[in-house]
């Protein structure tokens, strides 16, 4: 299926330009059946479980495959800080323990990491000027040490949607001893992402963004053999051998990933994420990032040639799904576009343009026609 067919799909790409999947992708017309199959599931039956239950299980098994997982490796969790909370005190610190961490990493990650070792010294951080000047790799090194128990690695920051080495850095924690947190969220979707290629104890992503689901859904991969340090302390009837036993006084833990489950899932975010993903399953992942990554790049040339300043990769990071820009009010630019019907994610100093195999030639033409109006009038 060519891009302008799978187009065809997103009934809103009729009249608005979507350059926003970073922080939420367009809405297909499978999403809005499977929602409607919910609401008329709920008005036919009123409290339909069995149904639920089966669908859960249904997303679970498209995410394994997804990823290339075992289903047993799987948690559906609501939120990335959920599944960064869960993967982060399965660890032992004991009382000299370090986490290292990018300065970069999205909040949801970083800040539930911060959390569980807050004392000075006890959290790392890689600084994005370290990078610039040594590189990624080499600026994780000089971070890990033989007290690092825990070393987290976005495989794609959520400024400038840059992608991360990642198994190089995992070798030198692996050198120490430490587990590996990966961050995928900005990246599964259009990048391929294959846990049997990453080298990473737990991985985490989400059904929003790229994947084209809802809010409410995050996924933890927590790799077959890694054995918790200490039993989930996050948890809840979802996270029992059998969640409908119903013995409040048996706090028994499954072997799968499910033990880092809680409570009962957001149901209309498992019926959105579901067939988010089946949509993006029409598609050849390698032929999905080749699209993704040529817009990108012509993005990023057009945009350069027009005098535009875009924050890059570090050297050893390379592009991803977006383009930057750099401006000193990118609410105000992000305003301009929104009014032309061309949706974008500003975070910090930074416009994000992001990109999705729905996307086209013609998105970037509006695109750079539309900011080359905003610097005329400005």
């Amino acid at each position: 299926m060519d891009p302008h067919r799978f187009r065809a799909q997103f009934p809103s790409l009729v009249d608005t330009t979507h350059l926003a999947s970073c922080s939420q992708g367009a809405i297909s017309t499978q999403v809005t059946a499977a929602l409607a199959e919910l609401a008329y599931l709920l008005r036919d039956q009123g409290a339909p479980w069995g149904p639920w239950m089966t669908e859960v299980e249904r997303l679970r098994a498209t995410v394994a495959a997804f990823l290339n997982a075992d289903t047993a490796e799987i948690a559906l969790v609501p939120s990335a800080s959920h599944a960064a909370f869960a993967a982060a005190t399965a660890v032992d610190f004991g009382s000299d323990g370090v986490i290292v961490s990018m300065g970069a990493e999205f909040p949801s990650v970083a800040q539930a990491l911060h959390a569980q070792r807050p004392a000075p010294g006890q959290m790392r951080w890689v600084s994005q000027d370290a990078m610039r000047a040594v590189g990624v790799v080499e600026a994780y090194r000089a971070q890990i040490d033989d007290s690092t128990r825990l070393v987290s690695i976005p495989l794609a920051l959520y400024t400038d949607g840059s992608l991360q080495p990642v198994n190089a850095i995992a070798e030198h924690a692996r050198a120490v001893g430490a587990r590996v947190l990966v961050d995928a969220y900005q990246a599964a979707g259009v990048y391929p992402v294959d846990v049997a290629e990453i080298d990473c104890d737990y991985l985490i992503t989400g059904t929003l963004k790229y994947l084209l689901g809802l809010p409410g859904i995050a996924v933890l991969f927590a790799r077959s053999g890694v054995e918790d340090q200490h039993p989930p302390r996050m948890t809840g009837w979802f996270g029992r051998v059998d969640p409908f036993d119903f013995d409040p006084t048996n706090l028994d833990v499954p072997v799968e990933a499910r033990r880092f489950e809680s409570g009962t899932p957001g149901i209309p975010a498992v019926y959105a994420a579901r067939a988010g993903i089946e949509v993006l399953d029409q598609i050849d992942p390698i032929t999905r990032w080749k699209h993704v990554e040529s817009l990108a790049a012509e993005t990023t040339a057009r945009l350069t040639e027009a005098g535009e300043t875009l924050s890059l990769p570090a050297p050893d990071a390379r592009p991803g799904p977006q383009v930057a820009i750099v401006d000193a009010v990118p609410e105000a630019l992000t305003d301009f576009l929104a009014q032309r019907r061309i949706v974008t994610a500003p975070r910090g100093s930074i416009v994000r343009i992001s990109f999705h195999y729905y996307n086209t030639t013609d998105d970037i033409d509006r695109l750079c026609a539309a900011i080359e109006d905003y610097r005329r009038q400005a």
